[in-house]
């Protein structure tokens, strides 16, 4: 005789403090990269999470805060495959090509990617830790490239003469500004590819022939 089956549904694991933050940030990553800061709902985040909207505030405070964790996360996300891509290139300045290629920076900012949320957070001016995360963001970025490029001063890829700091931020500054390009440029993908070749020339050195 089979057994009774209980109508029970089986509890859901309890996660600890620290798991839940991290699959509260996770969810919020993805809704703020889809939809944007001002349409993002705290009680779609909770849903992708199965939590109820106050435990979210519980761990967080208020969307914005919520926001800012997102850009610091996003920030060490994009750190660290940064440096990952780079090592998987045969020297920085093959690295430097891939990062400027026109498929690249569409990509970067494309809805439901990373690079959508230091965007959107530029445009937040009354929100001013929102403010503060993206400039420690963004910071951190510059360090990693800085440090990439210095690498690459190394392996004879960049140029020697090149200041690794300043040259990471003409870079931040130049994927940033993309979808102004795509607005104002009569021809937006010619100008990113010069843009792109106008920059390697000033950043790294030709190839041997």
């Amino acid at each position: 005789m089979p057994a009774p089956q209980s109508d029970r549904k089986p509890r859901r694991p309890r996660l600890s403090a620290e798991d839940r933050r991290a699959s509260i940030l996770d969810a919020a990553t993805e809704v703020f990269s889809e939809v944007g800061y001002q349409r993002g709902k705290m009680s779609e985040v909770a849903r992708r999470v199965g939590v109820s909207e106050p435990v979210v505030f519980q761990n967080f405070g208020s969307k914005a805060a919520v926001f800012a964790a997102v850009l610091d996360h996003a920030a060490e996300r994009m750190s660290a495959g940064l440096r990952a891509w780079a090592d998987r290139c045969p020297d920085i300045g093959t690295w430097l090509g891939e990062l400027l290629a026109p498929e690249h920076l569409t990509r970067i900012h494309a809805r439901g990617s990373l690079g959508v949320l230091f965007e959107d957070a530029m445009t937040l001016s009354g929100e001013p830790a929102i403010l503060e995360s993206a400039r420690r963001a963004n910071q951190a970025l510059a360090r990693t490239i800085a440090d990439l490029l210095e690498h690459g001063r190394t392996d004879g890829s960049v140029r020697a003469d090149l200041d690794p700091t300043a040259g990471a931020w003409w870079l931040i500054s130049l994927l940033a500004s993309q979808n102004f390009r795509r607005t104002v440029s009569p021809d937006p993908a010619h100008t990113d590819t010069a843009l792109a070749a106008l920059t390697m020339r000033l950043l790294a050195v030709d190839p041997p022939n």
